[in-house]
């Protein structure tokens, strides 16, 4: 069998990896001439995450790169106030969860992905697929192709895969969301070990990481009612939104507005999510990731799932003969978890960015007692203790 994967960021690499291990010969497809590392900025890799790179034997490739460990977040209001904290988990007494470089995970899992003799080729976008019998044809804006005996959707919330194999599904959703973000070489700010801290300031929402050489880390999320263009978002210098930001937080804790000033280049994209689609497969395609579920970085669990999506699906083409039906398992293992991740998220970032005094007042009362509640370690356990046991066989749904 041959998986032809479209799409060579996260989700795309780590699957043909799995299918690797299933015995699967796996290609991948990008369309981008190479592993994309400045797209994006910094991502969380949540334990279990990091649990299915351990099962495929990535760790010590991860432990190479540049990561920083961020088992735990904590929650200020903008005067100050610990509002809570929330634990993202070790892995083992090892291995903290981390936050990393989008580019740089997209590079580790390239790099290895083709150390183990996995074929991926750059500069080929995806154009359209046609289905004969057992066999799927994969063609390219260049003219090339590529056949196999199935077709896997990686390629992001803008999936061509998805479009072509669900024209029905819904386009992405606007949260009402941008993300921004940056790195400031030397903050002059005190290491912040361990932790990612995040500030619900008066009018927007900001979070940050110091390493122990000072070199801070920092996103933003502001509101934004209308959904801009990505070139309207392109075309807005660093210095616009510098003063954007400063007039933002101006009521919150002054360093933020500091780390803004020092950021030498600032990009903003709109935050989408994708939270129900009829299918994730059809006949011998099938989609993972934010293909088939795109979720808001509020939740932290982005590449997680994808990385989920990735050893789920290797394990049904591993133990289900016929490809269509382990396909078909693999949606329905993974669909209600994927949904409610996507749903978590949403939830999150609608705090984000409150429009009233009065409901940042009442947000920032009611907090410590929903981080008493609903943050434990136990209330988050479904998320992080997830795991996919490799060895245990799939077993077939009744038909």
């Amino acid at each position: 069998m041959k998986a032809i994967i479209i799409g060579g960021g996260i989700g795309g690499p780590v699957a043909a990896m799995a299918l690797q291990r299933a015995g699967i010969e796996a290609a991948v497809y990008e369309a981008h001439d190479g592993p994309a590392e400045s797209l994006g900025l910094f991502l969380s890799l949540g334990v279990n995450g990091m649990r299915v790179l351990r099962d495929l034997d990535l760790l010590d490739a991860l432990r190479r790169a540049e990561t920083i460990p961020t088992p735990r977040m904590v929650f200020t209001s903008s005067t100050g106030k610990q509002l809570g904290a929330v634990s993202n988990g070790w892995l083992d007494a090892a291995t903290p969860s981390i936050t990393l470089m989008r580019g740089t995970l997209q590079r580790v899992l390239a790099d290895e992905a083709r150390a183990r003799g996995i074929e991926i080729h750059y500069g080929k976008r995806f154009s359209h697929y046609t289905e004969t019998g057992n066999r799927i044809m994969a063609r390219f804006e260049d003219g090339s192709e590529a056949e196999g005996d199935l077709l896997v959707g990686a390629d992001g919330i803008h999936s061509r895969v998805r479009a072509l194999m669900a024209p029905d599904a819904p386009a992405p959703s606007y949260t009402g969301l941008l993300n921004l973000g940056g790195v400031v070489p030397d903050s002059g700010l005190p290491a912040t070990p361990d932790t990612m801290h995040m500030v619900w300031g008066r009018q927007a929402f900001f979070g940050y990481t110091v390493r122990p050489s000072g070199e801070a880390w920092w996103f933003a999320n502001i509101g934004m009612k209308r959904e801009p263009a990505r070139k309207e978002l392109a075309a807005i210098p660093t210095q616009e939104w510098q003063r954007r930001l400063s007039e933002l937080y101006a009521g919150d804790p002054s360093f933020i507005r500091a780390l803004i000033h020092h950021t030498d280049e600032i990009g903003a994209t709109p935050i989408h999510d994708l939270p129900s689609i009829p299918r994730w497969t059809r006949g011998r395609v099938g989609l993972l990731g934010d293909a088939a579920h795109a979720v808001s970085p509020s939740s932290g669990q982005g590449a997680s799932l994808a990385m989920e999506d990735a050893l789920m699906l290797a394990k049904c083409l591993r133990d289900l003969a016929a490809p269509e039906q382990a396909l078909r398992q693999y949606e329905a293992l993974r669909r209600p978890r994927a949904e409610r991740i996507v749903a978590e998220g949403r939830k999150r970032g609608s705090y984000k960015a409150l429009e009233s005094r009065a409901a940042v007042f009442l947000r920032d009362l009611l907090m410590p007692l929903a981080f008493r509640l609903f943050a434990t370690d136990k209330a988050m356990s479904w998320i992080f203790d997830y795991e996919i046991r490799w060895e245990e066989p799939v077993t077939p749904q009744p038909a």
